[in-house]
C-alpha cells in the first residue's frame, strides 16, 4: 500500500530515537515538478536545521514551480505522522498528507528528525530571490495550522483530534491548487514538550512563584530612595492634610462673616450720653 510506504518515508526512525530526540520535528517537501537527486550524505533521517535548509535550497535552485506553499505546523513531531500504536505499525496519522506525498508524479524530500528550528522566512526569501534572478514570477503563500497541544498522556486524544483537523484542512488547501506547485511542511516554532506528571507541574508553579517573590524583595531592597527628589521621597499632602485645610477654610469663612457683621454695626456718638433734661427728671420720679 502507498500510505504505509509514505508514512515510512516521512518518519522512519525507531522508537528509541523518537524519545532521544523529542525536541526535534519532521520536515516534508513535495512537488509536482521533477526535483534533482539529493546526495546520499544529505539523506539521513536525523539532520540539523542548517542541513535541511541547505538541501531544500539545492532542490529549489532551478525555481521548479510557479507556486509555493509554506505550511507551518507548530509543535509537530515525527511520532505524530507515524502511528506506532495502531494494529498496522507504521500507519500514517495524517492520511491526506501521506496520500499527497505518495501521489503519482510527485517528487518528495523528507527528514524525520530535524534538530533545531526551521523557519519559513529563509525559504520564502530564497524562493523569491532565485526565481527573480531567473525572470520567473512566483506566488509564495504561508499557512499556519492550528497549534498542537502538548504531547501528554492526558491531552493525547485532544492532540490527535487537532492533528486530524489540520490534516483535513491541508487536504482542502491542496485541492484548490492548480498547475504546478511545491509544498513545504515544517514546525515553526518547534515547541514539542514531553509528558510531565501533574505534581511536577505544581512544583514548578510553586518554585516559579517563590522565585518571583524573592526577586520582588530583592528589587525593593536595591531600589534606594536616597537619591530621589524631595517631593518623590516624601509625601507632603496626605488625605488628612487636605481634610484639615478644608475645615480651616470653612472656619476662616465663618470668622470673616462674623467680623464683617460686627464691623457693619452703626451707633451714634450720643447714644450713650446721660439725659439731663426735664424728661429725664420725670423718669426718675
Amino acid at each position: 500500500m502507498q500510505l504505509p510506504k509514505a508514512a515510512t518515508l516521512l518518519a522512519c526512525t525507531a522508537a528509541v530515537q523518537v524519545q532521544a530526540f523529542s525536541n526535534s520535528s519532521p520536515f516534508v517537501l513535495f512537488s509536482t515538478a521533477s526535483l534533482p537527486q539529493i546526495p546520499e550524505s544529505a539523506q539521513g533521517q536525523l539532520q540539523t536545521s542548517a542541513q535541511v535548509l541547505a538541501s531544500a535550497k539545492q532542490l529549489l535552485a532551478s525555481c521548479p514551480t510557479e507556486r509555493y506553499i509554506l505550511v507551518s505546523q507548530p509543535n509537530l513531531h515525527a511520532a505524530d505522522i507515524r502511528d506506532d500504536d495502531g494494529p498496522d505499525r507504521g500507519d500514517c496519522r495524517m492520511p491526506f498528507l501521506c496520500r499527497a506525498v505518495a501521489g503519482e508524479g510527485i517528487s518528495h524530500f523528507s527528514v524525520a528528525e530535524v534538530v533545531g528550528q526551521v523557519s519559513g522566512r529563509p525559504l520564502d526569501e530564497f524562493i523569491k530571490t532565485v526565481c527573480a534572478e531567473k525572470g520567473k514570477q512566483v506566488h509564495v503563500d504561508r499557512v499556519e495550522l492550528k497549534h498542537l497541544p502538548p504531547a501528554s498522556l492526558i491531552e493525547g486524544r485532544d492532540r490527535r483530534e487537532v492533528l486530524e483537523d489540520n490534516d483535513f484542512e491541508l487536504d482542502r488547501l491542496l485541492e484548490t491548487l492548480d498547475g504546478d506547485y511545491t509544498v513545504f511542511m515544517f514546525s515553526d516554532p518547534n515547541e514539542f514538550k514531553a509528558y510531565e506528571p501533574e505534581f511536577i507541574e505544581a512544583v514548578h508553579v510553586d518554585l516559579k512563584r517563590w522565585a518571583e517573590e524573592d526577586e520582588m524583595v530583592a528589587k525593593r531592597k536595591s531600589n534606594s530612595t536616597s537619591n530621589l527628589p524631595l517631593f518623590e521621597k516624601y509625601q507632603f499632602f496626605t488625605p488628612g492634610v487636605f481634610m484639615s485645610l478644608f475645615v480651616l477654610v470653612i472656619l476662616l469663612s465663618i470668622l470673616a462673616v462674623g467680623l464683617k457683621a460686627l464691623s457693619s454695626l452703626e451707633v451714634s456718638y450720643g447714644a450713650f450720653d446721660k439725659e439731663m433734661g426735664p424728661a429725664a427728671q420725670k423718669k426718675q420720679m
